[in-house]
Parts: structure tokens; sequence; C-alpha cells
């Protein structure tokens, strides 16, 4: 399964984001290595973020990058 690199700019709600696909990989060192620039190349007051996703194929990597996950509840011994 390859590796996808996406960037993603945010929309005017948390589950509007707009995603735009970089480039795919075989291995994951080479996405890594790449998203690593990419992100270091990025200005400062950039509202947009890089990400890999492991997925089948690219409609299966957006469906996980658009859906919504619940917020992690932190306890008090883990802050």
């Amino acid at each position: 399964m390859p590796y996808y690199i996406y960037k993603i700019t945010p929309g005017e709600t948390a589950t509007a984001k707009s995603l735009e696909l970089v480039k795919e990989y075989e291995k994951y060192q080479a996405a890594k290595k790449d998203v690593r620039t990419m992100r270091a190349e990025q200005a400062a007051d950039s509202k947009h973020q890089y990400r890999i996703i492991f997925a089948e194929n690219q409609a299966e990597a957006e469906e996980r990058l658009l859906e919504h996950r619940e917020e992690t509840i932190v306890k008090e011994w883990e802050k």
C-alpha cells in the first residue's frame, strides 16, 4: 500500500477542510524525508499543514483525513 502526502488547508469549520494531494510514495522513508522538508520550508504564518497517510488508494486516504475524530480525554495524572 502506498503512502500519500496531503496539503491540508483548514476551512471555515472543522469539517470543511481542503485536501490537495502532493505526492504518492511506495516507501515510508522517502515520504517522511519529503514531508519534513515541506514543513521546514513552510512559512511561519501559513495556515495549512502537511500530513502523511497510509491507505489502499487515494479515495481511502482522503476519507480517512476527512473523518471526524473525537478529542482525546486527558486525565488529571496525564497532564
